[in-house]
């Protein structure tokens, strides 16, 4: 199986959004290229000559012409943020592979949007959208320090009242039990951010069979498991059987059997691996699928997942 296709775009422009975060808008090299559709809540891979592979979200409108990214750099994190910061400079050229979406924006009456740090940016095209309907909906931001909050100013001089900026210099953290005390039939909350902020707000959630929770993240709720039995997966295109043994994931299995398919995070959280599951039961381990998706059967996170019953028939 070959790797999705890419599409050769260069850095128009370079700019600052807050301290530590780079705001890049990416167009085609090509002259006329049209770029693909996406929805708020979207994510595309930027692919390094050196084979770095790293999830941004989207932060700009669907409409644009252009991609628009802001990457925080984590000095301590697995080098895609730096390279992003010293190498993708104005003019650079890189490959960009998607957009994909696991987050979208489903229809509500009412919207709280949640966000942490970084965790703004795949927000950001939602609040634009929800902005421009009649609904009523409020957005709680917090992060260390104003000056550290990508998109911070941009968003109370554009949607005023609805912001609540929280830095935590200033008011502390967020609090939740506050911001969620009062339940509204039919609301949907979305949040992004760091793994504390998400598991308390999970928790606060976790009863709450009015309101629906949605959440993207940036890293695993937990160590990435991968033990279990061995089983077999089936290759729908070839008929093919590969073996995966205890321990092993579904990917480097393929990979032995000289079958590649895209990933990245191996960690099932950016969701590059997700591949149709079209016979067997899988044993879901990522956090890109929610729920209900895990329980439809129909597609899984390969990188991690393992299996219920099998064989596991693979769409590849």
């Amino acid at each position: 199986m070959s790797s999705q296709p890419t599409l050769r775009m260069y850095v128009e422009s370079r700019q600052g959004a807050a301290e530590g975060v780079v705001h890049l808008v990416l167009v085609p090299t090509e002259p006329g290229t049209n770029l693909p559709s996406w929805k708020a809540g979207a994510h595309i891979d930027l692919r390094s000559d050196d084979g770095i592979t790293r999830q941004y979200s989207l932060c700009g409108r669907p409409s644009d012409d252009h991609f628009e990214v802001a990457v925080l750099n984590v000095p301590d994190g697995r080098g895609g943020s730096r390279w992003v910061h010293e190498s993708l400079l104005e003019g650079a050229e890189v490959d960009v592979a998607g957009p994909r979406n696991h987050f979208e924006l489903a229809d509500a009456p009412a919207y709280l949007f949640i966000a942490g740090g970084i965790g703004i940016t795949p927000i950001l095209p939602m609040i634009r959208e929800v902005a421009s309907r009649d609904v009523d909906w409020r957005l709680v931001y917090g992060g260390r320090t104003r000056h550290s909050m990508a998109f911070a100013e941009q968003l109370v001089e554009e949607f005023g009242e609805h912001v609540d900026l929280v830095p935590a210099e200033e008011r502390g953290l967020i609090d939740l039990a506050g911001v969620l005390d009062e339940q509204q039939p039919g609301r949907r909350v979305y949040c992004c951010g760091p793994e504390p902020l998400l598991d308390a707000v999970e928790k606060v959630m976790v009863d709450r069979d009015s309101e629906t929770l949605h959440v993207e993240r940036f890293s695993p709720r937990d160590d990435v498991d991968t033990s279990g039995d061995a089983f077999d997966v089936e290759i729908a295109a070839s008929g093919a059987t590969v073996h995966v043994e205890e321990g092993q994931s579904i990917i480097d299995a393929l990979a032995d059997a000289g079958i590649t398919v895209d990933f990245s995070c191996r960690e099932g959280t950016c969701g590059t691996c997700e591949t149709g599951v079209l016979g067997g039961i899988p044993d879901h381990r990522d956090d890109v699928l929610d729920d209900a998706e895990k329980a439809q059967n129909d597609v899984m996170m390969i990188c991690v997942g393992r299996c219920v019953v099998g064989p596991l028939l693979l769409d590849l």
